[in-house]
């Protein structure tokens, strides 16, 4: 039986409910529904945005990881409808409050954060010590974990480094959207929707395609590679047909996932990064202009630099451990940012990146 030395509680949960126990041994003692009974596992990681919940917890980069709110008080304005969303359904395998709002105060909202997450049957803990939890995460670095009843035993975690998570986000048949005369092929590797609300404000056609879909025997001007969750060395199929739409020289670009995919398609190397960037404030230097930009990001592998071809270059540096931020050919139009342009959430201040890609088709 797996040993549990180190326990957490704050003064809300002196006769807690529930509890988020890690796999190097501390347990976070919280409050959890009463209908809230299963074990749930994931690997835990933290964001430290001050909104955005609803999009967080919809989007698809997150699927396989219990997601920890590091602002104390979340909720406070609702859920509203589906078009504030970034897919379809919630894909955290659970959520972890400091305090969850019991009330909210939003004209457009429909109802609770913790209503929505029962509805959609996410394990979720309130009143847990997130500073602690925090803390323990960015020094042993995310791992795997499990939200349980009390005192519930535990004798395996699971692991979570070796699947194929785009495989469970991907769509499953090709889908197009918007009118123009240039056709940008959209690899769907966990795409969110505001992605595809940013593509579509321009004059082009998007065939949003699976991420195993080989689409280089088809006519296409552009290719856009998506986020998505998980090891992007788990993405051979996806990486194998980047590698061949590359040889045809036509504009591509990649956010986030992307630029990991993007990057093993030329021969570079990815490393996983100790507890990840999932944040609305990390500021990037453009090398370019010497400027730095606030991103919003969420990914827990980064490119390694000293792989990269002669023919690649940095084009984005992470200022808070200059990891690279973003990358760029020489010459041919391949390039690709490791935050989100699209935000939601976050600052908006790259978004200019859409306008050069779709500048980059003729």
């Amino acid at each position: 039986m797996i040993q549990i030395p180190n326990y957490y509680k704050t003064e809300n949960t002196m006769s807690p409910t529930a509890q988020l126990v890690l796999k190097s041994g501390e347990v976070f003692y919280g409050d959890a529904p009463l209908h809230q009974q299963q074990i749930s596992f994931g690997e835990v990681v933290f964001n430290t945005g001050m909104v955005g919940y609803v999009e967080s917890l919809t989007d698809p980069s997150y699927a396989g990881q219990i997601l920890v709110f590091t602002y104390p008080l979340i909720g406070n304005y609702g859920v509203s409808a589906l078009d504030t969303w970034e897919s379809q359904k919630i894909h955290v395998r659970g959520a972890i409050f400091s305090e969850l709002s019991s009330f909210y105060s939003n004209q457009s909202a429909e109802l609770s954060l913790g209503q929505w997450l029962s509805d959609q049957q996410i394990p979720y803990l309130t009143g847990v010590d997130t500073r602690a939890l925090t803390k323990v995460l960015r020094m042993k670095g995310v791992e795997s974990g499990a939200i349980t009843p009390l005192h519930a035993k535990l004798d395996h975690f699971e692991s979570f480094d070796q699947i194929n998570w785009v495989k469970e986000v991907s769509i499953k048949e090709p889908k197009y959207y918007g009118s123009g005369d240039k056709l940008i092929i959209a690899i769907d590797c966990g795409m969110k929707d505001n992605i595809l609300r940013s593509l579509c404000r321009f004059p082009v056609r998007i065939k949003r395609v699976p991420f195993d879909y080989d689409f280089t025997n088809e006519p296409f001007d552009a290719v856009f590679i998506s986020n998505g969750p998980g090891d992007p060395m788990r993405c051979d199929a996806t990486v194998a047909i980047i590698k061949k739409a590359m040889a045809m020289q036509k504009p591509t670009f990649g956010i986030c996932l992307g630029t990991q995919l993007m990057a093993l398609a030329v021969g570079a190397k990815t490393y996983k990064l100790p507890f990840g960037h999932r944040s609305h404030n990390q500021p990037c230097l453009y090398i370019e202009s010497n400027r730095c930009f606030l991103t919003s990001q969420n990914h827990g592998y980064a490119v390694d630099e000293a792989s990269l071809p002669s023919d690649w270059r940095v084009t984005f540096r992470n200022l808070n451990d200059q990891s690279v931020a973003g990358i760029a050919h020489v010459s041919l139009p391949f390039f690709s940012v490791q935050f989100h342009p699209e935000a939601a959430p976050g600052p908006e201040d790259t978004e200019w990146l859409f306008q050069q890609f779709i500048d980059c088709i003729k």
